[in-house]
């Protein structure tokens, strides 16, 4: 898959309505659940308790953190876009943001985005897309919103 090649505000503009791009699957394995886990003292059962889930869980086995989910939008957006002369990217917010199915250990998610909204500040670029961050294994949604950036060019 190639990357959408961002120069300037035009080529975000160009974008306004359409789908930007799919990542590729990434898979969710218990290693990165725990470790998920342990960087932010959400160590809840049906997370990392893989025994208990056997036994206890509706899914009968663990499922991934749904923040964790979230926190995999900027690696799979880094798939499909690349912008130049950028100085930084900020996070500048989410919208609408809700979860639909949770993805189980072991499954396989991707992002699917289309541009939002786009707007010149001069000197940089907000830009909100909509995302959904599917699961392979199901097809169904494992999570989707708007999620807004903001994008500074470097000073010719």
């Amino acid at each position: 898959m190639s990357k959408v090649i961002i120069n300037c505000y035009e080529d975000f503009e160009q974008l306004l309505g359409k789908e930007i791009g799919v990542s590729d699957y990434l898979k969710v394995d218990q290693q990165r659940i725990n470790l998920f886990a342990d960087a932010t003292l959400d160590h809840q059962w049906i997370h990392v308790d893989e025994e208990r889930c056997k036994t206890e869980s509706p899914f009968h086995q663990t499922i991934v953190h749904g923040y964790l989910t979230l926190s995999l939008l900027p690696y799979l957006w880094d798939q499909i876009i690349q912008v130049n002369n950028l100085e930084r990217l900020v996070n500048y917010g989410l919208d609408k943001m809700k979860f639909g199915q949770p993805v189980l250990s072991g499954q396989s998610v991707r992002l699917r985005t289309t541009m939002e909204a786009v707007a010149n500040l001069r000197g940089a670029i907000r830009m909100s897309m909509r995302f959904k961050i599917e699961i392979q294994e199901t097809g169904k949604t494992a999570l989707e919103g708007i999620s807004t950036f903001v994008y500074y060019f470097k000073k010719n």
